[in-house]
C-alpha cells in the first residue's frame, strides 16, 4: 500500500521522508510494551507483548485521520516474580526505564509531543511510570502509561473469577479469540486466589501495590480461573477494550499539548 501520512501509522515501514512528511501533521505515538515470560502451561509465552502489538495496531487502524504512530515494541519486561517458570525472560527496572526514556527523548528530538505507553504487562507499570516523569521532566512533553485502566473497569463486568490476573478467564478468552491455535485448553487449569484480605486482594477497589514471587501464590503459573476462558468473551473483551482506547487515543491528539499540560508557557 503506498505511503499516505493521513492513514499510514507503522512508523518502522516508512522511509524518513515519510516520517518527516507525517510529523507535520501528526505529533502522537503510541509505544506498544509487554513481557515474554510464562502465562500457565496452556498459553504461549508472548502473550503481554502480542496482545500490546496487536492493541497498538488495531487502535490506529481504529482511530480517525491523520492516525497516531505506531512504534516498534518492547517485548521484555520486569518479570522476575516469574522466574521459578521456564521461558520467562526478565530486564531489570533499572534497564527497562533507561530503554524507554532514551527512546521518549529521541522521539521528541524528531518532534513527537505526546507519547501513549501502551503496556501489556501489568508489572512494567511503576518502571513505565518513572521513565514517563523523567521524560516529561527533561522533554516538557505529553506522556502516559495505560496498562488497561481506559477499560478494566468495563471488562471486569464479564469476568467471573475472583482475582483473576495472570492467564486466567480473562487472558485465555482474549488469546482464544485471536489465536485458537496456540490454546491448549486441556491444560487449563482453576487456580483462583482467595486472600482473605481486601486491601492485598489484586481486584479490590481497596487493593495496594504488592509484589510477590509466583510460585509463592501458585503451582501452575496460572492466578484466576483459566478453565472459564471462551472465544465469545475473548472476542467482546477485544472489541470493548479497542473501543475505549480509541477513544482515549483521539481525545489526546485532539487536544493541543498546551491544553494537556494546563500551562502555558
Amino acid at each position: 500500500m503506498p505511503f499516505n501520512p493521513e492513514t499510514s501509522f507503522m512508523w518502522e515501514e516508512m522511509k524518513w521522508p515519510e516520517i518527516e512528511a507525517k510529523l507535520k501533521i501528526t505529533d502522537t505515538a503510541i509505544l506498544p510494551t509487554g513481557a515474554i515470560e510464562q502465562h500457565g502451561p496452556h498459553l504461549p509465552v508472548d502473550v503481554d507483548f502480542y496482545d500490546a502489538v496487536y492493541m497498538a495496531r488495531a487502535v490506529a487502524e481504529a482511530c480517525g485521520t491523520p492516525r497516531p504512530f505506531v512504534l516498534p515494541a518492547i517485548p521484555y519486561g520486569v518479570s522476575y516474580h516469574h522466574s521459578a517458570f521456564k521461558g520467562t525472560l526478565s530486564v531489570t527496572n533499572n534497564a527497562l526505564s533507561a530503554l524507554i526514556y532514551d527512546i521518549g527523548m529521541s522521539l521528541a528530538h524528531n518532534g513527537i509531543r505526546k507519547i501513549i505507553i501502551l503496556n501489556g504487562h501489568g508489572d512494567n507499570k511503576p518502571t513505565l511510570t518513572y521513565a514517563a516523569q523523567m521524560i516529561n521532566r527533561d522533554a516538557k512533553i505529553f506522556v502516559c502509561v495505560e496498562t488497561g485502566e481506559t477499560s478494566d473497569i468495563d471488562l471486569y463486568e464479564h469476568v467471573e473469577t475472583h482475582n483473576d490476573i495472570h492467564a486466567g478467564e480473562l487472558e485465555t478468552s482474549t488469546t482464544l479469540a485471536l489465536r485458537p491455535e496456540l490454546v491448549d485448553m486441556e491444560k487449563a487449569v482453576d487456580e483462583t486466589l482467595y486472600l482473605d484480605n481486601e486491601y492485598l486482594e489484586f481486584t479490590s477497589d481497596r487493593g495496594v501495590n504488592w509484589y510477590t514471587h509466583t510460585q509463592r501464590l501458585s503451582q501452575s503459573g496460572i492466578i484466576g480461573n483459566a478453565t472459564k476462558g471462551t472465544v465469545e468473551k475473548g472476542k467482546l473483551m477485544w472489541e470493548i477494550s479497542i473501543r475505549k482506547m480509541v477513544e482515549f487515543v483521539e481525545s489526546i491528539m485532539h487536544t493541543p499539548l498546551e491544553e494537556l499540560h494546563q500551562n502555558r508557557y
